[in-house]
Order: C-alpha cells, then structure tokens, then sequence
C-alpha cells in the first residue's frame, strides 16, 4: 500500500470533547469522525484495525465449531414482547414504528432472533448441539453516550448463541466457547483477566467477562494475586469475618453530633474508626396491581459498615429486594421521621425491613443515626439493643485486602475495560419462546443455550487506553493498521531511497506483510510524527547517508531511538521481527 492512495487524516489536537486518550488518539490519528452522539464513522485506517479484530474472532470462532449468519439490525416487536424485554429493557432498546404502525426495536442484542430461528429449525435431539454467530451493527441508546468508541451509541459487536439438549452438554459448550475467547485475547496481544461476573440483563447462572487491563478502565476487577481468583465487583463476594463477635463493653448512649450527617464526619468528630460506624441506607419494593399501578411499598432499612459500599447487584439478589429503587424523602421521613444523615434501626416511627451486612452483623459497640437531627447513638450491640438480625447477607463491594474467596490469600483491585462477555443461559429464552426439540423418547424439551459476546468496535479502544504514550498509539502487531511502514526520506531528491523504499515494500508485499510506504513527500519530522500517532509498531526509514554506508535504520513503536540495519538483510530482519 502507497500513503499517497490511501487516507491519512491526522490532527495536532484532539476535539475539546474527546475525554479519554482512546478517543482523543483515535480522533487525531484519523481512525474516526464523530457524525452524532455516540455515533461515528468509521475511516479508513480505523476500519484496517476494526476487520484485524473481525479476522481474528472469526478464525477462532470457526475453528471452535461456530457457524456463522447475520440476522437483521431492525427487529419485529413481537420477539421481545415473547420473552417481556420489550417492555423491561428500559429506554435503551430503542423502538421504533414503520409506515403501518407496527413496532419494531433497532437491535442491541439477538437472543430473541436468533432463538426464533433455531425454534423452526431445530426439531429433534440429533441435531444438536448448534452454535451460530454473527458480527453486525448494533444500538443501545445510551442516556450519555461518551468516551468514543469506548460507550458510543451504535456499535460492531459479535454475539454467538449455542443451543444444547440438557444442562451438560450446555455446559461443556460453554467451555468450548470460553476457551476459543481465551484464544482471541491471546492473539490480540492485550494483558487481559477473565473473571467471574454477574449476568445481568440478559439472565443466566454461569458467566465470566474478558477485561483488558488499564489504568482508565471503568470496571473494578478483583484478584488474588496468590492464586487464579478473579471476578468483576459486582460478583466479587465478600466473606463473614472469622471468629465470634466481641462482647459488649460500652453503654448505649445518645451522643450529640450536630452538622455531622455522614460516618466519616461522625468517627472524626467522636474520635473513633471509621469501621466501627453503621450507615443506613433507605430502599423501597413496589408491588403493582394488574393494572401495572403501585399497589403496596415496602420500606427496607440496609445497615452497612461506615467505610463500605452497597453492591447494588447483590442487593438486588437478597430475596424480596429484587427491583428495588432507593426510597424518597416522604417515605424516609414518614418511617424514620427524619431526613437522611441522621438515620438508624432505633426508635423509628414505623417499622421496616432490615437487611444486615455481614461485617455489620459482626460488629460490637458501634454507632449510628439516632432518627433525630443532630443526634447519633453509640455504643449500640446486638441482641441487647436491638435483636439479632433475622437477614444477614453479603450487600457490600470488596476492598483490597479482604479474605479471597477460595481461602487462598487476600484480595487485590485493579481497572479494566469489558471487551467479551461469555454467559450460560440455560432455558430463559427458549421457555419463554416454547423453543423445543423432542428427546430420544419422543417428549419435547427446551433447547438449553448459551451466548457470547465480543465489541468489535470497543476492543480498539480498549487496546489504545493500555498501549499509547505521549506520542499516540502502540498497536500490538495483530491488529495494527499496517504492521510496517517504510519512511523514505527525499525520494523525489535521490531515486536510490525511492527504489530501495520500493523494492523492499514489494518483497514485504509479496510475503504477506501488511505494509505501507509513505510517499507522500512529507518532511522526515512531520512524517515520524504521523507514524508515531497511528502506531504502526514497526518503522523503517531509508535515507541517502544510510544507503551510501548499506545500511537502514529500524525503529520498533516503544524503542526510544532508532538502531542500524543492513539493508542487504533488512527483509530477513523484519521477518524475523514479524515472526513470519
């Protein structure tokens, strides 16, 4: 390839609203074009490194035994109106009308798709197990699109569905599929963890996410760094402190704390740990009547220690707390008769629900809200002050330090980006779509499936916030635009680095490697410097003064300088650098 044929399009600066380096790189370097929120084109050179990734997925897609489709990005309504996503999913599915009135939604997953087609084909056990993928565009209308690439609004992703005759084989195609992830990750060249995650939206009991490690990455991952335990915060569980609960040794005695309304104000103020206060949270549960009306709240007081943070997902697993939404002033007030800051489980003027956390339900002498302004109660114990606690569960996010679940030494915290998602799903679409196939007696049963995905488009980006420096991006080989670039300098000045540029373009060309020779006539500066953004990993520069002695200069993207080559064996050197 000849820079002078194809598009480079590189900025000084970055768009005053690209946030995060992945978006500001991409930018500058001419990957994308912001068309609207959340939404971009893709250019030219982004495109190279969008299909390096699709290759990739797909080799090793095929080669796990996935076939490949495409199913259509607009969706008949009545699918999701099957399995209640239409209306459950909220206002990121986004749903749209045609001509006649009918709904349909603009795809942000194909569960409810690709089941429909497997419901019609599949119609007895001998011929599963199946497993279909695609890669097309979809559209989740995000409330605040941002970080380009990173959370946009329409993007590339690849979803495979597996369809199975029992929990088993399910199972076992399930490890077939987390295997060949590995497999993709591995070939991208990324520091990536595979970790245990909670399904979420699409449902299911067995699940694991594939983060690529960066400083910048939204997603908390816990690890232990003394064995394999890994898994994202929202699954990360947190263990019941060993041993027995100290004995009471303090009175209980309402303490004066005026202005002081959260628990790091309250520890300074009364000189104690920031671990030995409670802080309340308030939530409610709405229970509707046919008519999809509120017919009955219930009020639930959640107790959690004063330097932890409520995990909202294990929360919403504690039984009766499903749905749950946090309660407003009124009804704070109406129970508590009190406003937040000053909330506790005594004297309450109605009662509540009390969901305990396991550190709490541990502790002794500790403090909290008095449920009156100004005021606070210490030295509260269990089973003396209030009664024990009849629901004690796990409602708090890990910190560093903490037991490690597989009893294997304490946790640690670092940050990653979500690039695959692999779940088991079991038979939460196909009951709910009467999917089935007859069993080897002739009884029908519900297919049981899996699902995994990969953002396409996301994994660039994911790739840039772990590989850049102060001078752009450094794309690991397997998914670099161009792997090489051949930097002749003067060529219109002296036709022997034009011809040597050439000649070793075309030997590169002719063994497969993706290379690009800039031409354009730039000056050396300003043509590092466009090289050096984009992140081509491997240069090599031809000079007059390097030519006269036979010699090149190579220089890989994370080298500080550049070193000598000889120009007789250039090739043979970049091949080995290529590992061809």
């Amino acid at each position: 390839m000849k820079a002078s044929q194809f598009f480079i399009s590189t900025l000084k600066e970055a768009p005053a609203d690209a946030e995060v380096v992945s978006h500001q790189l991409m930018m500058r370097a001419g990957m994308i074009k912001k068309l609207g929120a959340g939404i971009y084109n893709y250019m030219p050179m982004g495109l190279r490194v969008i299909h390096k990734v699709e290759a990739i997925v797909r080799e090793e897609m095929n080669r796990a035994g996935a076939v490949e489709l495409s199913m259509p990005v607009i969706q008949p309504a009545e699918l999701w109106q099957e399995t209640g996503r239409f209306a459950s999913m909220g206002p990121e599915l986004l749903r749209i009308k045609d001509r006649h009135g009918r709904d349909f939604v603009v795809q942000p997953t194909s569960e409810e798709v690709i089941t429909d087609v497997m419901r019609q084909d599949i119609k007895s056990y001998k011929q599963l197990p199946r497993n279909l993928y695609q890669i097309q565009t979809k559209f989740r209308d995000e409330r605040r699109p941002r970080f380009g690439l990173m959370r946009g609004r329409e993007f590339i992703m690849k979803d495979a569905y597996s369809f199975d005759r029992d929990q088993t084989a399910a199972k076992a195609s399930y490890q077939v599929m987390a295997q060949a992830y590995r497999r993709i990750f591995d070939r991208f060249g990324l520091t990536y963890r595979a970790v245990a995650a909670d399904s979420g939206a699409i449902g299911g009991d067995l699940s694991e996410e594939f983060q690529v490690i960066a400083a910048t990455g939204e997603d908390a991952i816990v690890y232990c760094p003394d064995s394999d335990y890994a898994a994202n915060m929202e699954k990360a569980e947190a263990l019941a402190p060993h041993g027995q609960r100290k004995a009471a040794t303090q009175v209980m005695t309402k303490t004066a704390t005026p202005g002081k309304a959260t628990c790091g104000d309250v520890a300074e103020l009364l000189s104690i740990p920031l671990q030995s206060t409670v802080k309340s949270l308030v939530l409610a549960t709405d229970e509707l009547d046919e008519t999809g009306k509120v017919h009955k709240t219930q009020v639930w007081l959640l107790l959690l220690r004063g330097d932890h943070d409520m995990n909202e997902v294990k929360v919403g697993k504690v039984a009766g707390l499903a749905g749950f939404r946090f309660a407003t002033v009124t009804e704070i007030e109406d129970h508590f008769g009190c406003k937040p800051g000053y909330l506790g489980p005594l004297n309450m003027k109605k009662p509540v629900k009390l969901a305990v956390d396991r550190e709490v339900a541990a502790l002794a002498d500790w403090v909290c809200g008095a449920n009156e302004p100004d005021f606070h109660i210490t030295g509260v114990n269990w089973g003396r002050d209030l009664p024990e606690p009849d629901l004690i569960a796990d409602l708090r996010n890990v910190v560093a330090g903490d037991a490690s679940p597989d009893g294997k030494g304490v946790l640690a915290i670092e940050r990653g980006i979500e690039v695959g998602h692999v779940f088991y799903l079991g038979t939460k679409y196909s009951q709910a779509m009467n999917a089935t196939f007859l069993d080897e007696n002739g009884k029908p049963q519900f297919l049981e499936m899996g699902c995994y995905g990969i953002g396409i488009t996301r994994l660039p980006a994911a790739a840039i916030e772990q590989n850049h420096d102060e001078r752009g991006i450094i794309w690991p080989d397997a998914i670099a635009p161009f792997t090489v670039v051949l930097c002749p300098i003067s060529p219109d000045r002296f036709p022997e680095v034009k011809a040597a540029a050439e000649k070793l373009h075309d030997e590169l060309v002719a063994a497969g490697v993706d290379v690009i020779l800039d031409d354009r006539g730039e000056r050396p500066g300003a043509m590092f410097a466009d090289w050096e953004l984009i992140g081509v990993p491997h240069r090599v520069t031809i000079g007059d003064r390097g030519l006269k002695d036979g010699q090149l200069e190579y220089q890989h993207r994370r080298d500080a300088a550049s070193s000598k080559i000889d120009l007789a064996g250039a090739f043979n050197f970049l091949k080995e650098k290529l590992a061809l």
